[in-house]
């Protein structure tokens, strides 16, 4: 799951530090997986759940960049259980956009 910097300084907020929770990858700070699950997944529960990441506010919808149309994780076991709003996808763009930029700034 890619991170926003207001992503990861809610987190640091919550007393976690971020090389504990990050990597880096193809270019942006992802969320560490332990075990294929997200680093915060303790016994099926979000631990951060109050400051969790905007990408997971809006999971299972992503964007498949190969096929340029919104889709849901089939990683995810519950994803036939959720439909998107107009609103849930104008705020995955958002989030795109702020990823994109973030890491321009960056390079």
């Amino acid at each position: 799951m890619p991170l926003t910097e207001d992503d990861l300084k809610r987190i640091e907020k919550l007393g976690f530090e971020r090389a504990d929770f990050t990597v880096e990858a193809e270019g942006e700070t992802r969320l560490r997986n332990v075990k294929k699950a997200c680093f915060f997944l303790r016994e099926g529960m979000c631990i951060v759940y109050e400051g969790h990441p905007e990408g997971c506010r809006i999971y299972p919808l992503v964007y498949d960049l190969d096929a340029h149309k919104f889709i849901y994780d089939t990683v995810c076991p519950h994803s036939a259980e959720f439909k998107a709003t107009r609103e849930d996808k104008e705020r995955l763009k958002r989030l795109i956009r702020r990823l994109d930029s973030e890491a321009e700034k960056r390079a």
